[in-house]
C-alpha cells in the first residue's frame, strides 16, 4: 500500500483492490473441513461454484472471472452477438457486471477438477483456464466439445481434458460427474464468426456446445443447469437420478428476450428434477439481467401447500456457503456478523455515567 501520493499509479490501485476479497475466500474453503455426510458449495458469482466433498474432493464450475461492458463504444452491439440474433437489437446493451470479484483465481489450490457447462465466456473464462493449469498440475478439464476445443486453442494440454456427453460419466475422486442434456437455446444462437452469423446459420447440435452436470458425492447430489432454459425434459432427468440440489440460472429478462428462467420456472424445475432444494443463480451478475430472488420464495409460499411442493427454495448470498443436508431447511443465506467475542477484555470506549 503506497504511503504517498507520488507513488500510486492506475497500476498500484488495481494490484492493492483487486480482487475486491483476496484471498479470504481462497483460504476459508481450503480451511474447511466438510463433515461426513455432507457436501459444501461455495457461490463465486454468475454458476461459478465450487464444490467441496467431505473426502476433500475439489470441484471448480464455472468460475469467470471478467467483465461485461466497460465503455458506451460506438453504442451498436458487436454484429453477430447472440441477444442481436435472438431479438434484431442494435443498441448497446447495458450489461455491466454488478458483483465483486470474491475469489483469487490466481490462488487456487487443490482443484482436481474444472468443469464447464457451455460456451459462453462468463462461463468459460481463460483466466481461471491458466490459474488451475498453472496451480494444479493434476487437475482435469470437462466440458463439451466446443469447451474442450477453446481451451486446446488456449494452451491446455489435450492430456488434461475430458470431453463429455450427455450421459458420460467420469470418476474423480470420490465425486461422480454426470454429465446431461443441456437446455439452451440462447447458446444455439452464439457463433464466433459474424459472417456465418449474418447468414442465418448456428450449431443444431447442442450436445458439442453445452451440458448440464449432476455432481454424486457421498454428502448428496447437486444439478447444475448451466445457463438452460426451462424444458420439461428436466422431469426426464428428475426420473433418472436421485437430485438433492438444484442450481438454476434466473434473471428478469429484458424486453424481447428469453435467455435467463423465470421464478415460476425455477419452481417448475425444482418440482420436474424431484429436487429438495432449489438456489436461483446468475440474477446477480449483469446490471440489465438483475432479479430479486424473493420473489421465488413469495411464489414458492403462495403455492406450496395447492401443490404440495416437496422443495424449499434457497436464497444465497456470492461468497457464501451453502452446506448439505445441513441447510436443506434454511431459506436464506447470511454472512457471518462477528463480534461473537465481544467484552472478552475490558472495553475502553467511554460512556457517560447515565447510561
Amino acid at each position: 500500500m503506497a504511503n504517498n501520493v507520488n507513488e500510486v499509479t492506475k497500476e498500484s490501485w488495481i494490484l492493492s483492490t483487486f480482487p475486491e476479497w483476496g484471498t479470504y475466500l481462497n483460504e476459508e474453503i481450503a480451511d474447511t473441513k466438510v463433515e461426513e455426510g455432507t457436501v459444501a458449495m461455495w457461490w463465486l458469482g454468475c454458476t461459478g461454484i465450487w464444490l467441496k466433498s467431505h473426502e476433500g474432493t475439489n470441484i471448480l464450475c464455472d468460475l469467470w472471472c471478467g467483465t461485461g461492458k466497460r465503455t458506451h463504444g460506438n453504442g451498436l452491439m458487436k454484429q453477430g452477438h447472440q441477444m442481436m440474433r435472438m431479438s434484431g437489437v442494435k443498441k448497446l446493451q447495458p450489461n455491466l457486471r454488478t458483483q465483486p470479484f470474491v475469489i483469487d483465481p490466481f490462488e487456487v489450490k487443490d482443484v482436481d477438477a474444472l468443469v464447464v457447462t457451455h460456451i459462453h465466456s462468463d462461463h468459460l473464462d481463460i483466466n481461471t483456464a491458466a490459474a488451475v493449469h498453472k496451480n494444479c498440475p493434476k487437475a482435469k478439464f470437462i466440458g463439451p466439445q466446443e469447451v474442450v476445443n477453446t481451451w486446446l486453442g488456449w494452451g491446455i494440454p489435450e492430456e488434461k481434458t475430458i470431453v463429455v456427453l450427455p450421459k458420460d460419466e467420469v470418476k474423480i475422486k470420490d465425486v461422480t460427474i454426470v454429465a446431461l442434456e443441456a437446455f439452451d437455446r440462447t447458446a444455439l444462437v452464439t457463433c464466433s464468426d459474424p459472417e456465418v452469423s449474418l447468414k442465418g446459420k448456428m450449431p443444431q447440435d447442442m450436445d458439442e456446445i453445452a451440458v448440464n452436470y449432476l455432481f454424486k458425492t457421498s454428502g448428496g447430489n447437486i444439478y447444475h443447469a448451466g445457463d438452460s432454459h426451462y424444458s420439461n425434459l428436466f422431469a426426464k432427468h428428475g426420473n433418472e437420478y436421485e437430485i438433492d440440489v438444484c442450481l438454476g440460472a434466473y434473471g428478469e429478462n429484458p424486453r424481447g428476450i428469453t435467455d435467463k428462467v423465470t421464478s415460476v420456472d425455477m419452481l417448475r424445475m425444482a418440482e420436474s428434477l424431484n429436487a429438495k432444494v432449489v438456489i436461483p443463480v446468475h440474477y446477480d451478475i449483469w446490471s440489465n439481467f438483475m432479479a430479486d430472488p424473493k420473489e421465488i420464495t413469495e411464489i414458492w409460499k403462495f403455492k406450496k401447500d395447492r401443490l404440495q411442493y416437496q422443495f424449499k427454495p434457497y436464497i444465497w448470498q456470492v461468497g457464501g456457503k451453502f452446506v448439505y443436508p445441513t441447510n436443506k431447511d434454511d431459506m436464506e443465506f447470511n454472512f457471518d456478523r462477528g463480534f461473537s467475542d465481544c467484552f472478552v477484555q475490558e472495553n475502553d470506549t467511554p460512556f457517560p455515567s447515565f447510561l
